[in-house]
């Protein structure tokens, strides 16, 4: 079985953010964990209205404490503690599929441009597909592969058993990959930036 935790070397990272820039997603490379959350606070100024959406990524970086419990954002996350999920399910759904910022991470990115996120419950992905305003990316360079079959393999072989443990131990019950979002190009300008770190980071 392939090893998918590996970095990507320095050339295909180059080689993915040229594609990815060529279809319409900004790229900004980063050597470390701790400069890409200084970067994401960069983008994201104080006040904003933010989703954290569910990632690993963030979790280890710090982010989802420091956008949700800092007081320094208008976090969503925030506001679904003080609401009832059967009352104002409708409302939550659309608090988080159209924030001003959506933060979070994907599953794998090809060198050819292409970005592949899954989900169980599909929540994270109006807002990447269409409805948040920004979107920022946080990504390992290990989740770089060849192409979109390599990245469906990742997914099976890597990121789906690692959630599944992760989902039973906190949710209690088992994940899937259940929707699947494909991103082959961004027709608005600067709506989406990815943010390749070279760290391994996440799932």
């Amino acid at each position: 079985m392939t090893n998918w935790n590996i970095l990507a070397d320095e050339a295909a990272i180059q080689k993915t953010a040229t594609a990815l820039e060529a279809n319409g997603i900004k790229v900004i490379i980063i050597n470390s964990g701790q400069e890409a959350k200084a970067k994401v606070m960069e983008l994201i100024p104080q006040g904003s209205e933010v989703m954290t959406m569910a990632s690993q990524t963030l979790v280890g970086l710090g982010l989802v404490d420091e956008f949700n419990e800092s007081g320094k954002y208008n976090s969503i996350k925030k506001k679904f503690a003080s609401m009832d999920p059967k009352k104002d399910q409708v409302e939550m759904s659309r608090l988080g599929a159209g924030p001003a910022f959506a933060v979070g991470s994907v599953h794998a990115v090809t060198e050819d441009g292409h970005v592949i996120v899954v989900s169980a419950t599909g929540s994270q992905l109006p807002a990447y597909a269409y409805s948040a305003m920004n979107v920022i990316w946080v990504v390992g360079a290990q989740k770089i592969v060849k192409n979109l079959d390599d990245g469906f393999k990742r997914i099976d072989e890597h990121v789906f058993p690692l959630e599944d443990v992760r989902a039973l131990k906190v949710y209690g019950g088992h994940s899937g990959v259940n929707k699947t979002l494909i991103i082959n190009k961004e027709v608005e300008p600067n709506r989406l930036t990815m943010i390749i770190v070279k760290e391994v980071l996440g799932f």
